[in-house]
Protein backbone atom coordinates (compact mmCIF):
# COMPACT_ATOMS: atom_id res chain seq x y z
CA UNK A 1 0.00 0.00 0.00
CA UNK A 2 1.33 3.50 -0.15
CA UNK A 3 0.04 5.59 2.22
CA UNK A 4 -0.16 9.41 1.05
CA UNK A 5 -1.00 12.71 3.50
CA UNK A 6 -3.53 14.55 2.69
CA UNK A 7 -3.95 18.19 4.08
CA UNK A 8 -7.66 18.14 4.42
CA UNK A 9 -8.08 22.14 5.00
CA UNK A 10 -5.88 23.06 2.10
CA UNK A 11 -7.30 25.43 -0.66
CA UNK A 12 -10.47 27.60 -1.36
CA UNK A 13 -12.93 25.11 -0.49
CA UNK A 14 -11.02 22.75 2.08
CA UNK A 15 -13.01 19.68 3.55
CA UNK A 16 -15.79 20.32 0.79
CA UNK A 17 -13.54 19.17 -1.78
CA UNK A 18 -10.48 16.88 -0.43
CA UNK A 19 -12.32 14.59 1.20
CA UNK A 20 -14.70 14.53 -1.49
CA UNK A 21 -11.33 13.81 -3.40
CA UNK A 22 -10.09 11.61 -1.09
CA UNK A 23 -12.88 9.40 -0.92
CA UNK A 24 -12.95 9.26 -5.21
CA UNK A 25 -9.42 8.15 -5.17
CA UNK A 26 -9.57 4.83 -2.81
CA UNK A 27 -12.28 3.91 -4.90
CA UNK A 28 -10.31 4.35 -8.06
CA UNK A 29 -6.96 2.98 -6.36
CA UNK A 30 -6.44 -0.14 -4.68
CA UNK A 31 -3.44 0.33 -3.70
CA UNK A 32 -3.28 3.81 -1.49
CA UNK A 33 -4.25 4.70 2.04
CA UNK A 34 -5.26 8.37 3.13
CA UNK A 35 -4.69 10.16 6.08
CA UNK A 36 -6.55 13.12 6.42
CA UNK A 37 -5.17 16.31 8.43
CA UNK A 38 -7.33 18.46 9.62
CA UNK A 39 -10.22 19.47 11.96
CA UNK A 40 -12.27 16.30 12.45
CA UNK A 41 -15.50 17.98 12.69
CA UNK A 42 -15.47 19.72 9.39
CA UNK A 43 -14.08 16.55 7.97
CA UNK A 44 -16.69 14.46 8.89
CA UNK A 45 -19.51 16.37 7.49
CA UNK A 46 -18.00 15.33 4.20
CA UNK A 47 -16.63 11.70 5.06
CA UNK A 48 -19.18 9.13 3.98
CA UNK A 49 -16.67 6.08 3.40
CA UNK A 50 -13.59 6.00 5.39
CA UNK A 51 -12.64 2.46 3.75
CA UNK A 52 -8.56 3.12 3.71
CA UNK A 53 -8.95 6.45 5.22
CA UNK A 54 -8.24 7.69 8.70
CA UNK A 55 -8.51 11.00 10.42
CA UNK A 56 -5.77 12.81 12.41
CA UNK A 57 -7.62 16.02 14.04
CA UNK A 58 -5.64 19.36 13.76
CA UNK A 59 -6.79 22.31 16.14
CA UNK A 60 -5.50 24.82 13.56
CA UNK A 61 -4.95 25.58 9.53
CA UNK A 62 -2.81 28.00 7.82
CA UNK A 63 -4.33 30.94 6.06
CA UNK A 64 -4.16 30.35 2.13
CA UNK A 65 -3.22 34.25 2.48
CA UNK A 66 -0.34 34.29 4.98
CA UNK A 67 2.21 36.54 4.37
CA UNK A 68 4.70 35.28 7.08
CA UNK A 69 5.45 31.42 5.90
CA UNK A 70 8.71 30.86 8.22
CA UNK A 71 6.95 31.70 11.02
CA UNK A 72 3.92 30.02 10.42
CA UNK A 73 5.38 27.14 9.70
CA UNK A 74 7.42 26.95 12.79
CA UNK A 75 4.70 28.60 15.57
CA UNK A 76 1.79 26.49 13.78
CA UNK A 77 2.89 23.11 14.89
CA UNK A 78 -0.55 22.06 15.55
CA UNK A 79 -1.58 22.70 11.85
CA UNK A 80 -2.89 20.39 9.41
CA UNK A 81 -0.20 21.12 7.05
CA UNK A 82 2.82 21.12 9.53
CA UNK A 83 1.41 17.85 10.99
CA UNK A 84 1.22 16.07 7.52
CA UNK A 85 4.77 17.04 7.03
CA UNK A 86 5.99 15.88 9.82
CA UNK A 87 4.16 12.86 9.00
CA UNK A 88 6.06 11.89 5.82
CA UNK A 89 9.06 13.19 7.72
CA UNK A 90 8.79 10.33 10.21
CA UNK A 91 7.88 7.86 7.56
CA UNK A 92 4.61 7.55 8.38
CA UNK A 93 3.06 8.50 4.85
CA UNK A 94 5.15 8.05 2.07
CA UNK A 95 4.47 11.85 -0.01
CA UNK A 96 2.11 14.72 0.86
CA UNK A 97 -0.69 16.47 -0.98
CA UNK A 98 -1.85 19.82 -0.53
CA UNK A 99 -4.08 22.85 -1.97
CA UNK A 100 -2.63 25.10 0.80
CA UNK A 101 -0.72 28.31 0.76
CA UNK A 102 1.83 27.42 -1.77
CA UNK A 103 4.95 29.42 -0.35
CA UNK A 104 4.02 27.88 3.27
CA UNK A 105 4.44 24.54 1.59
CA UNK A 106 6.86 24.87 -0.34
CA UNK A 107 8.62 26.53 2.88
CA UNK A 108 7.50 23.80 5.03
CA UNK A 109 8.73 21.17 3.13
CA UNK A 110 12.08 22.81 3.22
CA UNK A 111 12.35 22.86 6.73
CA UNK A 112 10.58 19.40 7.83
CA UNK A 113 11.02 17.07 4.94
CA UNK A 114 14.32 19.07 4.01
CA UNK A 115 16.07 18.88 0.56
CA UNK A 116 17.68 16.09 -1.40
CA UNK A 117 21.67 15.95 0.03
CA UNK A 118 22.42 16.69 -4.15
CA UNK A 119 20.24 19.26 -4.82
CA UNK A 120 20.63 22.89 -4.18
CA UNK A 121 17.18 24.15 -5.05
CA UNK A 122 13.67 23.20 -4.82
CA UNK A 123 11.44 23.44 -7.82
CA UNK A 124 7.96 23.79 -8.75
CA UNK A 125 7.02 21.70 -12.19
CA UNK A 126 3.95 21.54 -13.41
CA UNK A 127 2.94 19.81 -16.44
CA UNK A 128 1.63 21.77 -19.21
CA UNK A 129 -1.05 21.20 -21.69
CA UNK A 130 0.25 20.99 -25.38
CA UNK A 131 -0.89 20.96 -28.44
CA UNK A 132 0.19 17.50 -29.25
CA UNK A 133 -1.63 16.13 -26.16
CA UNK A 134 1.71 14.62 -24.24
CA UNK A 135 2.03 17.90 -22.39
CA UNK A 136 5.54 19.28 -20.99
CA UNK A 137 7.39 19.65 -17.74
CA UNK A 138 7.73 23.59 -17.41
CA UNK A 139 10.27 24.54 -14.23
CA UNK A 140 10.98 26.64 -12.22
CA UNK A 141 7.45 28.22 -11.76
CA UNK A 142 7.80 30.23 -8.66
CA UNK A 143 9.97 28.55 -6.03
CA UNK A 144 13.33 30.78 -6.55
CA UNK A 145 13.39 34.12 -8.40
CA UNK A 146 16.49 33.74 -9.33
CA UNK A 147 18.82 30.67 -10.05
CA UNK A 148 22.04 29.83 -10.74
CA UNK A 149 23.16 27.67 -13.99
CA UNK A 150 24.48 24.53 -11.37
CA UNK A 151 20.75 24.66 -10.19
CA UNK A 152 19.17 25.00 -13.53
CA UNK A 153 21.44 22.08 -14.41
CA UNK A 154 20.06 19.75 -11.63
CA UNK A 155 16.69 20.59 -12.11
CA UNK A 156 16.78 19.57 -15.63
CA UNK A 157 18.68 16.22 -14.29
CA UNK A 158 15.66 15.94 -11.87
CA UNK A 159 13.06 16.56 -14.76
CA UNK A 160 14.56 14.35 -17.17
CA UNK A 161 13.94 11.36 -14.72
CA UNK A 162 10.33 12.43 -14.40
CA UNK A 163 9.53 12.33 -18.01
CA UNK A 164 11.43 8.95 -18.12
CA UNK A 165 9.34 7.23 -15.18
CA UNK A 166 6.15 9.06 -15.11
CA UNK A 167 5.43 10.56 -18.48
CA UNK A 168 7.20 7.61 -19.79
CA UNK A 169 9.25 9.47 -22.56
CA UNK A 170 12.26 7.26 -23.59
CA UNK A 171 14.56 9.95 -24.25
CA UNK A 172 13.30 13.57 -22.87
CA UNK A 173 14.19 16.23 -24.92
CA UNK A 174 15.14 19.48 -22.72
CA UNK A 175 14.81 23.09 -23.94
CA UNK A 176 16.06 26.20 -22.32
CA UNK A 177 13.77 29.28 -22.22
CA UNK A 178 14.82 32.60 -23.82
CA UNK A 179 13.50 35.21 -25.82
CA UNK A 180 15.13 33.44 -29.34
CA UNK A 181 16.14 29.93 -30.73
CA UNK A 182 19.89 30.72 -31.61
CA UNK A 183 22.39 29.86 -29.44
CA UNK A 184 23.50 33.19 -27.57
CA UNK A 185 20.67 34.93 -27.42
CA UNK A 186 19.35 36.04 -23.58
CA UNK A 187 21.50 36.83 -20.51
CA UNK A 188 24.70 35.83 -19.62
CA UNK A 189 22.82 32.97 -17.27
CA UNK A 190 20.83 31.72 -20.22
CA UNK A 191 24.53 31.50 -22.27
CA UNK A 192 25.82 29.88 -19.03
CA UNK A 193 23.25 27.39 -18.66
CA UNK A 194 22.64 26.27 -22.01
CA UNK A 195 26.68 25.53 -22.07
CA UNK A 196 25.95 23.21 -19.08
CA UNK A 197 22.82 21.30 -20.41
CA UNK A 198 24.33 21.27 -24.45
CA UNK A 199 27.45 19.75 -22.53
CA UNK A 200 26.06 17.45 -20.08
CA UNK A 201 25.73 13.33 -21.16
CA UNK A 202 22.36 13.27 -18.47
CA UNK A 203 20.53 15.35 -20.90
CA UNK A 204 19.16 15.19 -24.31
CA UNK A 205 19.09 19.36 -25.15
CA UNK A 206 17.16 20.65 -28.15
CA UNK A 207 18.83 23.99 -27.67
CA UNK A 208 16.19 27.79 -26.95
CA UNK A 209 12.53 27.70 -26.54
CA UNK A 210 10.50 31.20 -27.29
CA UNK A 211 7.33 31.44 -25.05
CA UNK A 212 5.54 31.30 -28.48
CA UNK A 213 6.78 27.54 -28.73
CA UNK A 214 5.30 25.94 -25.57
CA UNK A 215 2.23 24.79 -26.78
CA UNK A 216 4.19 23.40 -29.85
CA UNK A 217 7.74 22.59 -28.68
CA UNK A 218 9.12 19.14 -29.63
CA UNK A 219 10.65 19.82 -25.73
CA UNK A 220 9.84 17.24 -23.08
CA UNK A 221 10.88 19.34 -20.37
CA UNK A 222 11.35 23.40 -20.61
CA UNK A 223 13.03 24.93 -17.72
CA UNK A 224 14.18 28.42 -16.42
CA UNK A 225 14.23 30.54 -13.32
CA UNK A 226 11.48 30.82 -10.80
CA UNK A 227 10.20 34.78 -12.18
CA UNK A 228 10.52 33.99 -15.76
CA UNK A 229 8.62 30.65 -15.07
CA UNK A 230 5.46 31.93 -13.12
CA UNK A 231 5.02 34.83 -15.48
CA UNK A 232 4.57 32.27 -18.50
CA UNK A 233 2.07 30.02 -16.58
CA UNK A 234 0.44 33.04 -15.20
CA UNK A 235 0.01 34.44 -18.67
CA UNK A 236 -1.35 31.01 -19.95
CA UNK A 237 -4.27 31.03 -16.99
CA UNK A 238 -4.94 34.31 -18.04
CA UNK A 239 -4.84 33.88 -21.44
CA UNK A 240 -7.14 30.72 -21.32
CA UNK A 241 -9.62 32.44 -18.79
CA UNK A 242 -9.94 35.52 -20.58
CA UNK A 243 -10.35 33.35 -24.23
CA UNK A 244 -13.15 31.35 -22.52
CA UNK A 245 -15.15 34.48 -21.38
CA UNK A 246 -14.58 35.75 -24.89
CA UNK A 247 -16.07 32.96 -26.29
CA UNK A 248 -19.18 32.76 -24.00
CA UNK A 249 -20.11 36.50 -24.66
CA UNK A 250 -19.36 35.55 -28.56
CA UNK A 251 -22.28 32.47 -28.29
CA UNK A 252 -24.46 34.28 -26.31
CA UNK A 253 -24.12 37.52 -28.65
CA UNK A 254 -26.70 36.18 -31.67
CA UNK A 255 -29.42 33.61 -32.11
CA UNK A 256 -26.66 31.81 -34.54
CA UNK A 257 -24.53 31.41 -31.61
CA UNK A 258 -26.50 29.73 -29.72
CA UNK A 259 -27.56 27.24 -31.84
CA UNK A 260 -24.29 26.29 -32.55
CA UNK A 261 -23.01 26.07 -29.29
CA UNK A 262 -25.75 23.14 -29.11
CA UNK A 263 -24.13 21.22 -32.03
CA UNK A 264 -20.75 22.10 -30.74
CA UNK A 265 -21.49 21.35 -26.63
CA UNK A 266 -19.26 18.40 -26.65
CA UNK A 267 -16.45 19.64 -28.57
CA UNK A 268 -16.42 23.10 -26.35
CA UNK A 269 -16.39 20.30 -22.84
CA UNK A 270 -13.17 19.11 -24.51
CA UNK A 271 -11.29 21.58 -25.27
CA UNK A 272 -12.32 22.98 -21.65
CA UNK A 273 -10.89 19.60 -20.62
CA UNK A 274 -7.86 19.74 -22.33
CA UNK A 275 -6.87 23.14 -20.82
CA UNK A 276 -8.44 22.15 -17.07
CA UNK A 277 -5.55 21.65 -13.82
CA UNK A 278 -8.34 19.59 -12.26
CA UNK A 279 -7.31 16.97 -15.26
CA UNK A 280 -3.42 17.34 -14.35
CA UNK A 281 -3.83 17.14 -10.82
CA UNK A 282 -1.19 19.45 -9.10
CA UNK A 283 2.87 20.29 -9.44
CA UNK A 284 5.58 18.24 -8.11
CA UNK A 285 7.52 19.88 -5.63
CA UNK A 286 11.34 18.98 -6.91
CA UNK A 287 14.26 18.51 -4.62
CA UNK A 288 12.79 17.30 -1.78
CA UNK A 289 13.26 13.54 0.02
CA UNK A 290 9.76 12.49 -0.42
CA UNK A 291 7.11 13.34 -3.16
CA UNK A 292 5.19 16.70 -2.50
CA UNK A 293 2.17 17.48 -4.23
CA UNK A 294 0.82 20.96 -4.99
CA UNK A 295 -2.27 21.10 -5.90
CA UNK A 296 -4.03 24.15 -7.66
CA UNK A 297 -6.03 26.67 -4.54
CA UNK A 298 -9.18 26.41 -6.35
CA UNK A 299 -9.29 22.65 -6.72
CA UNK A 300 -12.17 20.81 -7.10
CA UNK A 301 -12.42 17.12 -6.03
CA UNK A 302 -11.37 15.72 -9.39
CA UNK A 303 -8.21 17.71 -9.01
CA UNK A 304 -7.64 16.41 -5.62
CA UNK A 305 -8.34 12.97 -6.87
CA UNK A 306 -5.70 13.50 -9.60
CA UNK A 307 -3.50 15.24 -7.24
CA UNK A 308 -3.32 11.94 -4.96
CA UNK A 309 -3.13 9.56 -8.00
CA UNK A 310 -0.32 11.75 -8.92
CA UNK A 311 1.41 11.32 -5.46
CA UNK A 312 1.09 7.36 -5.68
CA UNK A 313 2.26 6.89 -8.98
CA UNK A 314 6.05 9.11 -8.21
CA UNK A 315 5.97 7.06 -5.24
CA UNK A 316 5.83 3.54 -7.47
CA UNK A 317 8.21 4.60 -9.62
CA UNK A 318 10.85 5.54 -7.20
CA UNK A 319 11.54 9.13 -8.55
CA UNK A 320 13.66 10.05 -5.58
CA UNK A 321 15.91 7.01 -5.30
CA UNK A 322 16.70 7.28 -9.69
CA UNK A 323 17.25 10.95 -9.27
CA UNK A 324 19.89 10.79 -6.27
CA UNK A 325 21.55 8.27 -8.46
CA UNK A 326 21.91 10.74 -11.33
CA UNK A 327 22.99 13.63 -9.29
CA UNK A 328 25.78 11.48 -7.99
CA UNK A 329 27.19 10.95 -11.46
CA UNK A 330 27.65 15.15 -11.41
CA UNK A 331 29.13 14.89 -7.76
CA UNK A 332 31.31 11.93 -9.23
CA UNK A 333 33.00 13.95 -12.36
Amino acid sequence: MIKIALDAMGGDFGPEVTVLGAMAAVKELSNVEITLYGKEEEILKYLTNNERIKVVHCESVIDMGETDPIRAIRKEKDSSLVKALESVKNNENQAIVSAGATQALVVGAHLIIRRMKNMHRVALAPIMPTLDKRGLILLDVGANVELRPEHLYELAVYATIVAKLYLKRENPKVGLLNIGSEKGKGREVDNEVYELLENSELINFIGNVEGVDIFTTEADIVVTDGFSGNLVLKTIEGTAKAMGEMLKEEIAASLGGKIGYLFMKKNLRNFKKRLSSSEVGGTLVYGLNSPVIKAHGSSDARAIYNAIRQAVLFTEANIIENVNKELEKIVQK
